[in-house]
């Protein structure tokens, strides 16, 4: 089985500067991806004062449902709640969700945040997509990402297929290697060994070749820090890549992610 994923920050589905309604260019831009499943970051579920402001380019449902394409799947996970509205993660999937729970991780009174675990039914497999939104302060990306350990290795069985994905924060790079310990998951830009070749991945082993480093995301019109991962278990990487440039750059502040994986066979 070969699947198209991707990862998106959406800011909203307004512009970084000046706050301009972007969601209806984001449905096109998402849609352009074909991707089998989408894991979306600060989806606005509803929002009274822009919907009163943009009248006629505002939905009037959910943007989780608006962004939806015709006969997706769609689940949202509300994290931060408001007078005027709420907004959290949402999954988009081609394939049954026959499963949702979304885990409240805020580390504090000024960010809401969430882990939203959907079960995606793609016959013949169940696979575990875990959307994930961390903290802007270190402490709680720390604390946050042991509250994902745990929820990964308590919901999804050992040796199951694993999709991690969503905007860390995390420009240091310092969550990587807890998850791949813990959770047995590898990066895609990791993961994706045929740019590379198998001699530097085997040198990077001995600690004779250079560490192999997330994508750059953010800002999306220049992006230079690693702020967006997809982590993967149970499948191979054919390829990983940032899409950037002058139509990314309008639609958010972050650039996407997108992923070709393929089921890895299992050997009796």
């Amino acid at each position: 089985m070969k699947l198209t994923i991707a990862t998106y920050n959406i800011h909203k589905g307004v512009s970084s500067i000046g706050s301009r309604p972007r969601i209806q260019e984001l449905k096109a831009a998402i849609g352009s991806m074909k991707a089998d499943i989408v894991f979306l970051q600060e989806v606005q579920g509803r929002h009274d004062l822009h919907a009163l402001r943009h009248a006629g380019s505002w939905p009037s449902q959910g943007q989780h449902e608006f962004l939806a394409g015709e006969g997706q799947h769609v689940v949202y996970g509300l994290n931060a709640a408001y007078d005027h509205g709420h907004h959290g993660n949402a999954l988009l999937s081609n394939f049954p969700i026959v499963h949702s729970r979304n885990q409240d991780v805020s580390d504090h009174a000024y960010e809401a945040r969430g882990i939203l675990h959907c079960v995606v039914h793609a016959k013949p497999l169940d696979i575990h997509c875990y959307v994930v939104h961390l903290g802007l302060f270190a402490g709680s990306r720390k604390r946050q990402t042991e509250a994902l350990v745990e929820a990964v290795t308590s919901s999804a069985p050992a040796g199951s297929p694993v999709i991690i994905a969503g905007d860390f924060n995390d420009w240091e790079n310092k969550l990587s290697q807890t998850l791949a310990d813990a959770c047995d998951v590898r990066e895609v830009f990791d993961a994706n060994l045929s740019t590379r070749g198998f001699g530097t991945y085997l040198r990077r082993l001995a600690g004779r070749g250079p560490k192999i480093q997330p994508a750059r995301t953010f800002p999306a019109a220049m992006p230079m820090l690693k702020l967006d991962r997809i982590y993967v278990r149970g499948f191979e990487v054919e390829s990983a890549k940032v899409l950037h440039g002058v139509r990314w750059a309008r639609l958010s502040d972050h650039a996407p992610l997108v992923a070709t994986l393929r089921q890895v066979p299992v050997h009796a």
